[in-house]
């Protein structure tokens, strides 16, 4: 074996053995299966204190990435960071979506799998109200479904970079619209949407993405738990799932296209859903650099909700970085715990 293969032996057994630690070191917090629907999972996080805020705490993650990005890695967790800080967490996990999923609709996410959910975390925790946390697109489902249920059991709502406004999806929109992307042809052809469809996506609204994230990587390789912290970022970047087809075709015409969303005219089983129906307090935490969900596309959400107790946060950093990371660590975690913790008791 030559110096340059012996070389490219090692490393690669080195990072085989790195790829195996964060294996093991991600989504670790303990936690029980509580519920489980076809592809879905609820789960339940055990509590680290002696006593917890009454009211529980669930998290809908959206349906095209997996969940771990809540529970990356002990002291890069925002599970571990609320379970610590005395929240009652829980979690849908929805799974990956297989052919026979292709029909599912939005419809079938907001007016009967969260509603599902809830009655599960409200039937274990023994409590009628509940505060719920959307990410990215499960934002956008929690956020309809609050909208239709006005005088349902949500105590509190925290989005985390949920777009309502897509004049602010500007890429999105084009490839919709002046492209010649045909959603029906697209979902009529494959059922759901592939996975590396949804990667090529999430490419193309940062096409440097990739070479950057490797040029940092090559700049500090000489610092491994630099290394392991930003491998556990890339890899989940890279761990998309795929998307149930009719749920595209849905957010294709209804959201992107049609923008009906933020006109208060985008329907759930023949009921339109408008955020002014929501009155509960409500929290949205943006990024400043979010390349995925611009601001333009989330800003209106604080705006029309119809709650008198309602703030929007502005956080430095990016889609990602929001929820995981050294900045999500200092700047948006304390943040969301010390607004929800007086309003769970």
């Amino acid at each position: 074996m030559t110096g340059l293969a012996n070389a490219v032996y090692v490393r690669r057994e080195e990072m085989a053995a790195l790829e195996a630690d964060m294996l093991r070191e991600t989504a670790t917090t303990p936690k029980e299966l509580i519920h489980a629907h076809g592809t879905l999972r609820l789960y339940h996080y055990l509590p680290q204190t002696d006593t917890v805020f009454r009211v529980p705490l669930l998290i809908v993650m959206s349906i095209v990435s997996k969940p771990y990005i809540f529970d990356l890695t002990p002291g890069q967790s925002f599970v571990e960071h609320l379970v610590r800080a005395g929240f009652d967490v829980y979690l849908v996990d929805w799974g990956v979506p297989r052919s026979e999923h292709r029909g599912l609709r939005i419809d079938d996410y907001v007016a009967d799998l969260i509603p599902e959910c809830i009655a599960q975390v409200q039937a274990h925790s023994g409590e009628r109200e509940i505060s719920l946390i959307g990410y990215c697109l499960g934002g956008i489902f929690t956020a309809l479904h609050a909208a239709l249920h006005p005088d349902g059991p949500t105590r509190n709502l925290l989005f985390l970079a949920t777009p309502v406004n897509a004049e602010g999806m500007a890429l999105q929109r084009k490839l919709l619209t002046t492209q010649g992307l045909d959603p029906d042809f697209i979902v009529d052809a494959l059922g759901n949407i592939p996975t590396p469809m949804v990667e090529a996506a999430f490419q193309l609204m940062r096409p440097l993405q990739k070479m950057a994230s490797q040029l940092t990587l090559f700049n500090n390789a000489a610092d491994p738990d630099f290394v392991k912290a930003h491998l556990r970022i890339v890899r989940w970047g890279a761990d998309a799932l795929p998307l149930p087809g009719e749920t595209f075709r849905q957010l294709a015409h209804d959201f992107i296209m049609d923008n009906k969303i933020v006109r208060g005219e985008f329907e759930v089983r023949g009921r339109k859903a408008d955020l002014g129906h929501i009155t509960v307090p409500v929290l949205h935490v943006v990024a400043e650099h979010d390349h995925v969900v611009p601001t333009a596309a989330s800003r209106d959400l604080v705006r029309l909700v119809g709650s008198r107790d309602k703030e929007e946060i502005v956080i430095k950093g990016g889609h990602v970085s929001l929820v995981a990371g050294p900045g999500a660590v200092t700047r948006t975690w304390p943040r969301l715990v010390s607004w929800l913790a007086p309003r769970s008791c």
